[in-house]
């Protein structure tokens, strides 16, 4: 199946039409999948039962809005009776007894879940290059990273595999993949889908969002997945609109505000220029553009690693050789269980980040970084709300680089962080966010980041219509996969 060409809805209609039964669909991607992977590894996880799962849709009709849809689901969504392993040795053999809430709804509208995709471990990183099970590739250029931690779901979807993917979004996750892979991702306002049955690694910052090459398929994907859920009290009531429903790209009046911050010195010259562009193209649709300022926007990398980091040092404190996962050998005492298991089972980046949430949350330091912190982290909130209080929407670029090479940054800790700087601000305010494609930068794709307002993700997927519209970048196909890199 060539999923470049094709949306979930001309899919939904040969389904409908009986041209292509879901079976033939579902064969089709495997095979697809089966014979890019030796190059994208953007799979931890093929599900060997997917075509049995499409037979059952067939036998029941192509009723539900995702009926027969192969989508592929990030590895850090539990997946009953589908190994789940959040990219960890810890975890390389877990076996979720349930399935995650937002599972549940895809399988309810009748998608089929494909398989389990490549990240960072437990999301932690930049690159795919910290999953234990090896990195991903970028598309466009095997020699690049695809971004993270939702690489292997952007190098699916870039490629063809899939034509969505669920991937989650803690500092930027799904934002900076979906940028340097040239497709669409968004990150829902907190609270708008549950995480039921999402590996927590921060949980104040975690939401989970929808990655596809045109803006329509993802809005019919969130549509389907967000909502209240009783298993999580910090899940939103707010009714759910049908986003693709709805979707308009009239900007005629629309406000956009642009930080000064957003344009980061050490920006990629060719990324100012697509942003700029971009923003040209709005004004010409009839939306006014004008610069704002977020000063605390300086403060946000810092702020982000330490609440992350301690969220994430308490979370991943159950992960200790004696429930489920990895389990040290040849050890003595139940202290050495401990150790050993989480030693040998994590890898380096998931440690530095415990160690720095630990020792932010001890009672030494605590008053001087994690309060700090989050005390920063309210100063944040509110300049951001006070910008939408003028504007309906906040733009920028979602990264200040196009992708870099495998290995690049990956002994450079600090220099992998500031990856996310653009991103982070959506994650610490909580607000809805998007990368639509915006142009090339060296022959790599660049993203535009579109920030709304809270539970505005409408806003944010017509104004990322719009600019699909008009420059059309779905039609592009990565140079790697055309054979010229």
């Amino acid at each position: 199946m060539d999923y470049m060409k094709e949306t979930i809805n001309s899919l939904h209609q040969k389904l409908a039409d009986k041209e292509l039964t879901a079976q033939d669909l579902t064969q089709q991607t495997l095979d697809d999948i089966n014979a890019k992977e030796d190059k994208l590894n953007a799979f931890i996880t093929v599900n060997d039962k997917a075509v049995d799962d499409a037979k059952k849709v067939d036998e029941k009709g192509i009723n539900g809005r995702l009926a027969g849809i192969p989508i592929a689901i990030k590895d850090n969504i539990v997946t009953n009776g589908i190994k789940t392993t959040a990219a960890s040795k810890i975890l390389y053999n877990f076996m979720p007894v349930y399935s995650a809430t937002v599972l549940e709804k895809l399988e309810n509208a009748g998608a089929i879940d494909i398989g389990k995709t490549n990240l960072d471990e437990f999301a932690m990183g930049s690159s795919t290059e910290t999953s234990h099970f090896g990195t991903s590739k970028n598309p466009w250029d095997f020699s690049r990273v695809p971004g993270g931690s939702s690489g292997g779901s952007a190098a699916a979807v870039a490629s063809g595999e899939v034509v969505a993917a669920l991937g989650t979004d803690t500092g930027g996750s799904i934002r900076q993949p979906a940028a340097f892979n040239g497709i669409f991702g968004i990150k829902p306002t907190y609270g708008r889908v549950s995480r039921w049955g999402v590996i927590a690694f921060a949980s104040s910052l975690d939401q989970v969002g929808v990655m596809s090459k045109r803006v329509e398929d993802s809005a019919e994907v969130l549509s389907v997945i967000a909502g209240h859920d009783d298993h999580d009290s910090t899940s939103s009531e707010k009714e759910v609109p049908d986003y693709r429903a709805n979707l308009n790209k009239d900007m005629i009046g629309v406000k956009i505000a642009v930080p000064k911050e957003f344009y980061h010195e050490g920006t990629h010259k060719d990324i100012l220029d697509s942003v700029n562009k971009a923003l040209e193209a709005y004004k010409k649709m009839g939306a006014t553009v004008e610069e704002v300022s977020l000063p605390s926007l300086k403060h946000a990398v810092e702020v982000y690693y330490v609440l992350a980091s301690s969220e994430a040092s308490s979370n991943l404190q159950r992960y200790d050789g004696v429930r489920y996962g990895y389990r040290a050998k040849d050890v003595k005492n139940i202290k050495d269980l401990f150790v050993n298991s989480r030693s040998e089972g994590f890898g380096d980046e998931v440690k530095r980040r415990i160690m720095l949430g630990t020792f932010a949350l001890s009672a030494g330091a605590y008053d001087a970084y994690f309060k700090k912190a989050a005390q920063v982290r309210t100063i944040f909130i509110n300049e951001m709300s006070n910008v939408l209080k003028d504007y309906d929407l906040i733009m920028g670029p979602s990264t200040t680089t196009p992708a870099f090479k495998i290995g690049e940054k990956v002994d450079d800790p600090l220099a992998m962080y500031m990856n996310d700087i653009l991103t982070i601000p959506a994650n610490l305010a909580g607000l809805p966010a998007a990368s639509v494609p915006a142009g090339l930068a060296d022959g790599m794709p660049v993203g535009l980041q579109i920030i709304g307002k809270p539970f505005a993700e409408q806003d944010v997927f017509n104004a990322a219509y719009a600019l699909q519209e008009e420059n059309k970048f779905y039609e592009q196909i990565p140079t790697a996969l055309k054979g010229e890199d």
